[in-house]
């Protein structure tokens, strides 16, 4: 069958995204909900971690989730939370009382996930193939050779055309904030004194080290950027506190330190109302495209290809070294990608976009 999400017998699907991160989630929405709005009858079940079914609750799009027990060759998972492999018998068994009629592999480039949506017990399998990994004999036309040159909304929303979902544009990310989050931005906002559109926010953290621009660096931008008129926010997770207290300390301007400090709700308010976001290529970033905010995002080890966002509101400075991008999570060598880039060309597109919000 070369196009099952088009034939109405499909029903019950069921979609492997063994993701954790904010942006990888935000990134496959766009997809979902084109899958949702032509196929309506549909019951989508995601495959992921359970610690995800708040996120993927508030995106929409799905009607359950089936918690993912962790499997070998997977390595999404928070630190501290290791796999249980004594929960993949019990998963698989709850896959297959659900007799999917489609599972699909909506993980990217990694033949492990293909594995673990073929043990669901679905009566088609099918999704991205991995670079390499050779499509089961009969399978060709369930598949689609991972599209390592599209950024990510649209290497996801490429596979739903390819299965069976019509055309409809470039992929357009969203994030839903509820009234419960506009009221404790509005209380945020005024226990601070911060006002919409005259503070710009420093994200300096990221889940691994090598997307993560120097201290000094960030600080300087956010020196200029306090020289300009505007008061500097920091932002991050409980976990990156010590990030954000390492640049208010590098600062010479004072900065308001809201690391951990919001929900997430919270921050994608904050972020919508700020002249302008400054970080590194993290899930902040994406959440920041969600709600139409003004970033500048660092590209240090990450793939600009795969996730900078495009349009006038968003500017990626991307280092200039040829390992890069690269798939350490430690830089082995000198981390010479973080000295490649430069505060100047930083603030200068921060300026740039800051000055069109004002």
């Amino acid at each position: 069958m070369a196009q099952p999400l088009a034939d109405p017998a499909v029903r019950r699907v069921a979609l492997v995204r063994l993701r954790v991160g904010l942006g990888d989630l935000l990134c496959s929405a766009p997809a979902l909900h084109r899958l949702r709005a032509a196929r309506p009858d549909l019951r989508i079940t995601m495959v992921t971690w359970p610690e995800l079914a708040p996120l993927v609750e508030r995106l929409g799009g799905v009607d359950d989730l089936l918690p993912f027990a962790g499997a070998d060759g997977v390595p999404d998972r928070p630190p501290g939370r290791a796999a249980d492999p004594a929960g993949w018998a019990p998963f698989v068994a709850a896959a297959v009382v659900r007799r999917f009629d489609l599972a699909l592999q909506v993980y990217g480039d990694r033949p492990a996930a293909n594995r673990v949506t073929a043990a669901l017990g679905a009566r088609l399998v099918g999704g991205f193939a991995p670079t390499g990994w050779t499509v089961p004999e009969g399978a060709e036309g369930l598949h689609l050779r991972y599209p390592v040159d599209r950024h990510e909304a649209e290497r996801h929303l490429r596979l739903f055309e390819h299965l069976g979902v019509p055309p409809a544009g470039p992929p357009e990310l969203a994030f839903p904030l509820t009234a419960d989050d506009e009221a404790g931005h509005a209380a945020t906002l005024e226990r601070w004194g911060l006002v919409p559109g005259r503070y710009a926010v420093l994200h300096p953290g990221a889940s691994s080290p090598t997307r993560r621009w120097p201290v000094r660096d960030c600080a300087a931008v956010g020196d200029a950027l306090a020289g300009d008129g505007l008061r500097v926010v920091l932002t991050g997770g409980a976990g990156e506190r010590g990030m954000g207290a390492a640049v208010a300390a590098a600062m010479r301007a004072p900065a308001t330190d809201l690391t951990g400090a919001t929900g997430l709700g919270g921050l994608a308010a904050l972020l919508r109302d700020a002249a302008v976001l400054v970080g590194n290529d993290t899930g902040t970033a994406h959440l920041a495209a969600a709600v139409g905010a003004r970033s500048v995002t660092v590209f240090l080890a990450g793939d600009p290809v795969r996730w900078a966002h495009r349009g006038p509101r968003h500017r990626a400075v991307v280092a200039r070294v040829p390992c890069a991008p690269c798939p350490h999570l430690e830089c082995p060598i000198d981390f010479r990608c973080a000295a490649s880039v430069r505060p100047a060309a930083v603030l200068a597109a921060a300026r740039d976009l800051a000055g069109s919000a004002a």
